[in-house]
């Protein structure tokens, strides 16, 4: 078993995002964002920029008309999606894996890239911050990353342990670190100061009950079971986790506000992932 304060050790010793992804983080809640300096910084990283635009370009947002730069692309979607769709290239990008790696990358960005398009397509139903749902759906599991990367023996562990007891990721980790990647995960985007509410989203996803609003922890939640019941990771072992039944009432959705945000995750999940994971 590993102390928690060893972790978060590790955490603080992971790479920070680049400068113009904190720049863009500190803009949360601001009014007086110079937003041609903004652009100007972003397109400084050529690569940052093409996948940008390519996000921007991509049926995520159906634009009417095409986007070539990114201070176009700020005035067409504005500043909350670009920082959205900046820090997404950013955080798919920081993890790589080592020589040796055994641990299942893409269908971990799958399952991610999916639970953030779901959490983006449920949001608008209960009218919380869209881009927001999507950032902490793209972080939800990031945990996951830090203990198999920085923990890659223990790691072994956790594979076979789930396999032997045929259980959800979570309790795997738990029962090899004494901890899972939801704690895990709320320590690295505290490290990388995300706001607050998506630190506390990506804690909480696991349990969201007891909460009498609905809550960006809660939308996770339920985010994270939809994507793991549409079997979108492309794992042949993908287990759904538990779904709280208080989440999915409070969420009170209709048969056709259900079918609209499977509809919406699937149509755009494809195009995400063939620029932010390959």
């Amino acid at each position: 078993m590993l102390s928690m304060d060893e972790i978060i050790k590790r955490v603080h010793d992971l790479p920070s995002l680049p400068a113009v992804v904190a720049e863009l983080l500190a803009t949360v809640g601001q009014d007086d964002v110079d937003l041609h300096a903004l652009a100007a910084k972003i397109a400084l990283d050529q690569s940052l920029t093409a996948k940008t635009l390519r996000l921007a370009n991509s049926s995520f947002y159906g634009m009417p008309t095409k986007v070539t730069t990114i201070g176009q692309a700020i005035a067409v979607l504005g500043l909350h999606s670009i920082r959205t769709l900046v820090t997404a290239c950013s955080v798919t990008g920081a993890f790589t894996p080592g020589p040796g790696s055994q641990f299942a990358f893409e269908p971990f960005w799958r399952h991610s890239i999916a639970t953030a398009v779901c959490a983006r397509a449920l949001a608008r139903h209960v009218r919380l911050p869209p881009e927001a749902a999507f950032t902490a759906g793209l972080l939800h599991d990031l945990g996951t990353l830090v203990l198999a990367t920085r923990y890659r023996t223990e790691y072994e562990a956790v594979e076979a342990y789930r396999r032997q007891h045929d259980c959800t990721v979570g309790a795997a980790q738990h029962a090899i670190f004494g901890h899972d990647h939801a704690r895990v995960g709320s320590a690295l985007a505290a490290h990388w100061n995300f706001p607050r509410p998506i630190q506390d989203a990506v804690a909480g996803h696991h349990q969201p009950d007891g909460a009498d609003t609905v809550s960006l922890a809660l939308l996770i939640h339920v985010a994270d079971a939809l994507a793991h019941a549409l079997d979108l990771s492309g794992e042949e072992d993908d287990q759904v986790p538990p779904l709280s039944q208080q989440s999915w009432r409070m969420l009170a959705l209709s048969d056709a506000a259900c079918m609209a945000v499977f509809a919406e995750t699937e149509s755009t999940f494809q195009d995400l992932c063939q620029i932010l994971v390959h």
